[in-house]
C-alpha cells in the first residue's frame, strides 16, 4: 500500500504497491495552486505512475457535491480526477467525503478554534447541514477499499452518523470546552462580494466559489458506511476526542 498526499508524490515510487491511495486536493486556490494543478493534474500523475508500477488498486478520497457540470470549479475538478481514477482500467474506490474530524484534522482545529471565542462571525449564521465524519472512520473505510476483492470502480458517498447544523455543531462544541459561545451572522452575499471585490488585487483565497462549498448542506441518499463495513464513531465521541485531545497538547 502506498498513500499519496501531495503533488508529484508518486513520481518515484519503487515495485511492491498493490494499492495507491490518492488523499491530495486543494479548496482554496493560491497564486501557484490552482483547482487544475492541484486536484486534477495530481491525479493524473498518481494514475500515470500507478499503471506504469503495475499496481492494481487505487483509493480516492473525493467530495460531496463533485459534479462535471457544476458551475463551481472546485466540484468540477473533483469529478474530473473521479473520471481519471475511473478509466485507469484498474480496479477503483472513490469515497466522497464532508467536513472531517478528529485531532490534527484542519476541520478539527478550526472547529476547536471558533468554539473557543467569546463571539464568532459565521457565513450564513451556520443554517446548513452538516454531517461531520470521524477522520478515523474514513481511515476503516480506506482500508476496507484496500481489501476489498471486488474488481470494477465502485463510488461511496461516506458521512458522518449525526445531521446538524454549523450553528450547533460550535455551540456543541464550545459547551464541551466550557465556554459560552455567541454565534452571530455573516451574510453569505455580503461575503461573495467582498471575495469579489479582494479577487480584482489577487488570487485564490476566500472565493465566491470556496463559500459555496463550505456553506453547502451535507446530505446524501445513501450513506456507504455499510456497504464499507464500518461502524460509524457517535458525534459526541468524535467532538469528546478532539476536546480531550486539545487539552493534552
Amino acid at each position: 500500500m502506498f498513500f499519496s498526499a501531495g503533488r508529484g508524490g508518486g513520481r518515484e515510487w519503487g515495485p511492491g504497491a498493490d494499492c495507491i491511495v490518492h488523499l491530495a486536493g486543494v479548496l482554496i486556490e493560491s497564486g501557484r495552486t490552482s483547482y487544475q494543478s492541484g486536484n486534477v493534474d495530481t491525479t493524473r500523475v498518481l494514475v500515470e505512475a500507478a499503471l506504469n508500477a503495475g499496481v492494481g488498486r487505487i483509493v480516492f478520497v473525493s467530495s460531496l457535491g463533485a459534479n462535471a457540470r457544476s458551475p463551481n470549479g472546485y466540484y468540477r475538478s473533483k469529478r474530473e480526477a473521479e473520471n481519471l481514477v475511473a478509466a485507469a482500467g484498474v480496479t477503483a474506490a472513490i469515497i466522497r467525503t464532508p467536513l472531517l474530524l478528529g485531532p490534527d484534522t484542519a476541520g478539527g482545529r478550526a472547529l476547536l478554534r471558533d468554539a473557543a471565542r467569546r463571539s464568532v462571525r459565521v457565513l450564513g449564521g451556520g443554517a446548513h447541514v452538516l454531517r461531520p465524519l470521524d477522520v478515523d472512520d474514513l481511515c476503516r473505510a480506506i482500508l476496507h477499499c484496500c481489501a476489498d476483492p471486488a474488481g470494477g470502480v465502485r463510488t461511496y458517498e461516506l458521512v458522518g452518523p449525526t445531521a446538524l447544523s454549523q450553528r450547533d455543531l460550535l455551540l456543541r462544541t464550545a459547551g464541551l470546552l466550557g465556554n459560552d459561545l455567541a454565534v452571530r451572522t455573516l451574510p453569505i452575499g455580503l461575503a461573495k462580494l467582498g471575495a469579489l471585490c479582494a479577487g480584482l488585487v489577487r488570487s485564490g483565497g476566500l472565493t465566491p466559489a470556496v463559500i459555496d462549498v463550505i456553506t453547502a448542506s451535507e446530505m446524501v441518499r445513501h450513506n456507504g458506511d455499510k456497504d464499507l463495513g464500518i461502524e460509524l464513531t457517535p458525534l459526541a465521541d468524535t467532538l469528546a476526542r478532539l476536546v480531550e485531545a486539545s487539552r493534552t497538547t
